[in-house]
């Protein structure tokens, strides 16, 4: 049985992880007969965000803490340990907590623990996935080896992608980006949407393609 790492980033799409786009992912792993290890980051968010407002609303929350409600409360810290690949769900979360994109773009510092991570699974050849907003990790991580990604069509997230060394292709929601080579597998979810059906076809083929490249 595989064994994938979820990293997520929150609970919530403006200011933590994408729960359509996290919850698909468990859904389509499990479906799948993998084994699942919801992972995050204990550390404050970078903000929260009144989902009905979509304002910010100055409160303190823990992003370990806050993921754990999609986890249903199994989650730990990041670790690559016993790993056999590794998804990103998409949202905010990946641009403001475990990374600054969402404030300094291609000028961004991926979290040191997430970094470590990618840096490790890339090492040992396992494939990952990055869904949405989340490719901007992978850009930022290993854009040196030039990795091929998508976040489907938009031109200046697509911009900066390839600013920091990655190669960009547009790719409608229901489709995925493979580098081969890579083991890397990208899909636009909500990045292009419109709605939660969409969305899951191109997860569901994401979660397929990572799967296979084990």
């Amino acid at each position: 049985m595989a064994k994938v790492g979820v990293v997520l980033s929150g609970c919530g799409f403006l200011d933590g992880s994408e729960i359509h786009e996290a919850t698909l992912t468990l859904y389509f792993l499990d479906k799948a007969g993998a084994e699942i290890k919801c992972m995050s980051l204990d550390t404050l968010q970078s903000d929260v965000v009144d989902h009905l407002k979509k304002e910010s609303i100055g409160q303190e929350r823990n992003v370990l803490a806050e993921a754990a409600r999609i986890a249903r409360g199994d989650i730990k810290n990041i670790d690559s340990s016993g790993l056999d690949a590794l998804i990103f769900p998409g949202g905010f979360g990946a641009a403001k907590n475990l990374s600054n994109f969402g404030s300094q773009g291609v000028d961004c510092k991926v979290n040191p623990e997430v970094e470590s991570l990618i840096q490790a699974l890339y090492e040992q050849n396992k494939p990952m996935g990055f869904i949405c907003i989340a490719p901007v990790l992978a850009a930022k991580v290993l854009g040196k080896y030039g990795p091929t990604l998508t976040v489907g069509n938009d031109t200046d997230t697509a911009g900066a992608l390839m600013k920091m060394g990655a190669k960009h292709q547009e790719c409608p929601v229901n489709e995925i980006v493979v580098d081969k080579d890579k083991k890397i597998v990208s899909t636009p979810a909500y990045m292009l949407g419109p709605t939660i059906s969409k969305v899951a076809v191109g997860i569901e083929k994401l979660v397929d393609k990572v799967l296979e490249l084990i």
